[in-house]
C-alpha cells in the first residue's frame, strides 16, 4: 500500500523540481547582488582609520576620537564608537562593550549567507531527486510500450531527467563560491574592527600604566542592615 502511494507521487514527474530550482536560483542571485552592494557601501580603509584614531587619541583622548568618528556607519567604526563610549571605564569595560556590539555587527554582515550555504550543500540533492523521479517515469513509460519501440523513448526520457541534476549543480556551484567569498569579507571586516579596538586598548592601557588613578573601582559603602548583621556575627 505504501509503495503504491509513493509510486503515485513519483508519477508527478520532475518538472516541478526544475521550477523549484529556478526559483531558488533567482533567490540566491538576489542575495548575492544585495550582499555585493552592501559590502561595497561599507568598505573601509583600515590603515587610514587606524591613523585617524591614533591622531585623535593623542590630540584629545577618547572624547576627541568619538567626535572624529561620530558620522561614519561602517561596521568597524560602529564597533569602535561603542568602545570609545566606555573608555572612561578602562580597558576591561571597553573589551566587554566591543564584544557585544561585535556580535551584533557580525549578524548584519552574515545576513543571507546561511541561505547560500544551504543551497550550495543541498541543491545537487534536489536536482538528483528530480532525476530519480524522471527515471521512474521513464521506466513506467517503458512498461507500457513494446520493447522494440522503447529504446529511443527511454533514452530521451532519461536524458531529460538528468537535466534536473545539471541544474542543481549549476545552482550549487555559484552559491558555494559566493558563500566563501562573503565569509571572507566578513572575516576581513571584523579583523579590521579588531585592529582599531586594539589600538584603543593600547592607548588606554598606556594611560593606566602611567596614571594608576585613571580608573578607580567604585566601592559602595555597606548598607546599615548589612553592617549591623556583620557586627552581630562578630559578637556571636
Amino acid at each position: 500500500m505504501l509503495s503504491h502511494k509513493l509510486w503515485e507521487m513519483a508519477q508527478i514527474g520532475a518538472e516541478w523540481v526544475l521550477y523549484l530550482l529556478l526559483a531558488l536560483s533567482l533567490y540566491s542571485i538576489a542575495i548575492m547582488v544585495e550582499r555585493v552592494v552592501f559590502f561595497w557601501r561599507v568598505r573601509s580603509d583600515i590603515e587610514q582609520l587606524r591613523r585617524r584614531l591614533r591622531r585623535s587619541l593623542q590630540e584629545g583622548g577618547a572624547a576627541r576620537a568619538s567626535e572624529q568618528f561620530a558620522r561614519e556607519e561602517t561596521p568597524e567604526v560602529v564597533i569602535l564608537r561603542e568602545s570609545l563610549a566606555m573608555a572612561a571605564g578602562g580597558a576591561d569595560a571597553v573589551q566587554e562593550a566591543a564584544a557585544g556590539v561585535r556580535e551584533q555587527q557580525k549578524i548584519k554582515l552574515e545576513r543571507g549567507l546561511i541561505v547560500l550555504g544551504t543551497l550550495g550543500n543541498n541543491a545537487p540533492f534536489i536536482g538528483l531527486f528530480g532525476t530519480v523521479l524522471g527515471i521512474i517515469n521513464a521506466f513506467r513509460d517503458l512498461s507500457t510500450t513494446q520493447l522494440s519501440q522503447s529504446g529511443n523513448k527511454l533514452m530521451g526520457s532519461i536524458s531529460e531527467a538528468l537535466v534536473a541534476t545539471a541544474v542543481g549543480l549549476l545552482l550549487a556551484i555559484p552559491a558555494v563560491l559566493a558563500f566563501n567569498f562573503f565569509q571572507r569579507r566578513v572575516k576581513v571586516t571584523l579583523s579590521g574592527a579588531d585592529t582599531l579596538l586594539h589600538e584603543l586598548l593600547a592607548y588606554l592601557r598606556s594611560r593606566e600604566a602611567h596614571d594608576p588613578q585613571f580608573v578607580q573601582p567604585v566601592i559602595l559603602p555597606p548598607r546599615k542592615n548589612e553592617s549591623r548583621a556583620s557586627t552581630e556575627e562578630r559578637a556571636g
